[in-house]
Protein backbone atom coordinates (compact mmCIF):
# COMPACT_ATOMS: atom_id res chain seq x y z
CA UNK A 1 0.00 0.00 0.00
CA UNK A 2 1.43 3.50 -1.16
CA UNK A 3 1.16 5.83 1.16
CA UNK A 4 0.11 9.33 -0.13
CA UNK A 5 2.29 12.14 -1.23
CA UNK A 6 3.48 14.98 0.40
CA UNK A 7 2.55 16.42 -2.46
CA UNK A 8 -1.42 15.32 -3.19
CA UNK A 9 -4.65 17.02 -1.51
CA UNK A 10 -5.79 16.03 1.32
CA UNK A 11 -9.58 15.55 2.47
CA UNK A 12 -10.85 17.46 5.13
CA UNK A 13 -10.80 14.54 7.69
CA UNK A 14 -6.82 14.39 7.11
CA UNK A 15 -6.46 17.93 8.05
CA UNK A 16 -8.38 17.70 10.87
CA UNK A 17 -6.17 14.71 11.91
CA UNK A 18 -3.13 17.05 10.82
CA UNK A 19 -4.03 19.75 12.94
CA UNK A 20 -5.48 17.27 15.87
CA UNK A 21 -8.76 18.76 15.57
CA UNK A 22 -10.66 16.11 17.84
CA UNK A 23 -13.61 16.56 19.65
CA UNK A 24 -12.93 16.23 23.32
CA UNK A 25 -16.30 14.99 24.23
CA UNK A 26 -17.11 12.10 21.58
CA UNK A 27 -13.42 11.91 19.85
CA UNK A 28 -14.38 11.99 16.62
CA UNK A 29 -12.35 14.47 14.01
CA UNK A 30 -13.97 17.90 14.21
CA UNK A 31 -14.21 18.59 10.50
CA UNK A 32 -16.60 21.50 11.26
CA UNK A 33 -14.17 23.30 12.75
CA UNK A 34 -12.26 23.38 9.50
CA UNK A 35 -15.63 24.35 7.20
CA UNK A 36 -16.46 27.26 9.87
CA UNK A 37 -12.69 28.76 9.35
CA UNK A 38 -13.81 28.50 5.49
CA UNK A 39 -16.07 31.23 6.11
CA UNK A 40 -14.18 33.26 8.18
CA UNK A 41 -11.24 33.24 6.42
CA UNK A 42 -10.85 34.22 2.35
CA UNK A 43 -7.31 32.96 2.60
CA UNK A 44 -9.24 29.05 2.88
CA UNK A 45 -9.47 27.89 -0.21
CA UNK A 46 -10.16 24.26 -0.40
CA UNK A 47 -10.35 22.51 -3.86
CA UNK A 48 -14.12 21.42 -4.68
CA UNK A 49 -13.91 18.07 -6.57
CA UNK A 50 -16.69 15.62 -7.70
CA UNK A 51 -19.33 14.76 -4.89
CA UNK A 52 -18.70 17.74 -3.31
CA UNK A 53 -15.78 17.02 -1.44
CA UNK A 54 -13.06 19.89 0.17
CA UNK A 55 -9.39 19.09 -0.71
CA UNK A 56 -6.80 21.36 0.89
CA UNK A 57 -3.23 21.68 -0.66
CA UNK A 58 0.22 21.78 1.52
CA UNK A 59 -0.23 26.13 1.07
CA UNK A 60 -3.74 26.19 2.40
CA UNK A 61 -3.32 23.32 5.45
CA UNK A 62 -0.21 25.95 6.09
CA UNK A 63 -2.54 28.27 6.86
CA UNK A 64 -4.93 26.13 8.87
CA UNK A 65 -1.93 25.45 10.81
CA UNK A 66 -1.26 29.07 11.35
CA UNK A 67 -5.25 30.24 11.88
CA UNK A 68 -5.46 27.27 14.78
CA UNK A 69 -1.97 28.18 16.56
CA UNK A 70 -3.62 31.91 16.45
CA UNK A 71 -6.90 30.79 18.24
CA UNK A 72 -6.11 28.30 19.79
CA UNK A 73 -2.43 28.49 21.67
CA UNK A 74 -2.18 32.43 21.62
CA UNK A 75 -6.33 33.02 22.51
CA UNK A 76 -6.86 35.65 19.95
CA UNK A 77 -9.79 36.16 18.43
CA UNK A 78 -10.99 35.56 15.06
CA UNK A 79 -11.01 39.31 14.18
CA UNK A 80 -7.29 39.17 15.45
CA UNK A 81 -6.47 36.33 13.21
CA UNK A 82 -7.50 37.73 10.08
CA UNK A 83 -5.49 41.10 10.93
CA UNK A 84 -2.69 39.15 11.04
CA UNK A 85 -3.47 37.77 8.01
CA UNK A 86 -3.77 40.53 6.03
CA UNK A 87 -1.18 42.20 7.40
CA UNK A 88 2.02 41.77 4.59
CA UNK A 89 4.37 42.60 7.41
CA UNK A 90 2.92 40.02 9.95
CA UNK A 91 4.00 36.56 8.86
CA UNK A 92 4.74 34.46 11.84
CA UNK A 93 8.56 33.32 11.84
CA UNK A 94 8.19 29.53 12.69
CA UNK A 95 11.15 29.66 15.40
CA UNK A 96 10.35 32.04 17.78
CA UNK A 97 6.49 32.81 16.97
CA UNK A 98 7.35 36.39 16.44
CA UNK A 99 5.98 38.87 13.62
CA UNK A 100 8.44 39.89 11.45
CA UNK A 101 7.81 43.37 11.93
CA UNK A 102 8.26 43.17 15.39
CA UNK A 103 11.27 41.99 14.50
CA UNK A 104 11.95 45.16 12.73
CA UNK A 105 11.00 47.43 15.77
CA UNK A 106 13.47 45.49 18.33
CA UNK A 107 16.55 45.90 16.06
CA UNK A 108 15.65 49.60 15.29
CA UNK A 109 15.10 50.11 19.15
CA UNK A 110 17.98 48.21 20.18
CA UNK A 111 20.56 49.48 17.65
CA UNK A 112 19.22 53.31 19.10
CA UNK A 113 20.42 51.86 22.86
CA UNK A 114 24.01 50.49 21.86
CA UNK A 115 24.18 53.91 19.89
CA UNK A 116 23.39 55.76 23.23
CA UNK A 117 25.65 53.35 24.97
CA UNK A 118 28.70 54.63 22.73
CA UNK A 119 28.18 58.15 22.94
CA UNK A 120 28.22 57.94 26.91
CA UNK A 121 31.11 55.67 26.65
CA UNK A 122 32.92 58.58 24.55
Amino acid sequence: MNKKSEESYKSIGEVAEILSLINSKTGSLSTHTIRFWEKEFKQIKPKIFAGKRRYYDNQTIEILKKIKFLLKDRGMTIKGVKKVLLSEDSKLDETTNISINTKKILKTKLNKILKIVKDLKK
